[in-house]
């Protein structure tokens, strides 16, 4: 599996309507906006002086916190531009947002507006899986119905990260692999649509193919609490991509 092209946003809006309920938007303590990579840098130092006053006079504490955002604030880079789009999110809108998530629906909503967008390249046979998660998501794919037999059919476009290595595995593979690009070949010299319909039926459920996936912060909650320990290892590859994402810990893949 790959993941490429992750990119989050609406954090301001999100915690901005996380306190709407008290209208408690004088407590917010978080910091959003949009500064080229050096500006960054300042203005992530001039937030950890003004929220973390008492904890940063200790070195080491400095240097946590310092991390901490370092991982975490970075939300969009945009090399055209060289700018960050970053969410630095302060301890009282933190702990407002666990607190809200383990009470549960619909207090954890604001997780819904939380959006989450990437392009994941893995097999059919997992995509089976993930179309479980319809709601609050959206993707666009790369067509098997009209690229498919646009390039060779090798191994390289099957999933075999973890292939079973046992006896005649490797020979089975290579003849249905053949067979595949014999009948993408027949179809393009003769564009007759019986080769095209048999290659659409033979072909293996470990055919990669792309995604361009946007969900949420509550779908990916979800996700993790269900799959994190699934025997499909591709759901394991899913759930550390989850924990790479900013604030995952805090507000994904904690318990309640």
């Amino acid at each position: 599996m790959n993941f490429e092209y992750s990119w989050t946003g609406n954090w301001r809006n999100a915690f901005r309507g996380l306190r709407h309920p008290l209208e408690s938007y004088a407590k917010s303590d978080s910091k959003f906006g949009i500064a080229s990579v050096d500006y960054f840098n300042d203005i992530r130092d001039d937030f950890l002086h003004t929220v973390y006053a008492e904890e940063i006079r200790n070195p080491e504490k400095y240097k946590e916190l310092f991390r901490f955002y370092d991982t975490n604030s970075e939300i969009q880079y945009d090399p055209r531009f060289e700018e960050y789009e970053y969410a630095l999110l302060g301890p009282k809108d933190l702990d407002l947002a666990q607190r809200m998530i383990k009470a549960g629906t619909p207090n954890d909503k604001f997780l819904r507006q939380i959006f989450v967008s990437v392009d994941v390249t893995a097999p059919l046979y997992f995509f089976k899986e993930f179309d479980t998660y319809k709601v609050g998501t959206t993707a666009n794919s790369t067509s098997t119905m009209h690229k498919l037999a646009s390039t060779p059919i090798t191994i390289d476009c099957f999933e075999t990260d973890d292939l079973y290595e046992c006896a005649g595995v490797n020979d089975m593979q290579n003849r249905i692999i053949d067979w595949c690009e014999y009948l993408r070949q027949r179809y393009n010299e003769t564009k007759d649509i019986r080769y095209w319909k048999e290659l659409i039926r033979w072909l293996p459920e470990s055919w990669l193919q792309t995604r361009t996936w946007t969900a949420n912060y509550a779908v990916l909650r979800q996700i993790f609490h269900w799959r994190k320990s699934h025997k499909l290892t591709e759901w394991w590859s899913f759930c550390d991509w989850i924990r790479s994402l900013p604030y995952a810990e805090q507000l994904i893949t904690f318990d309640n």
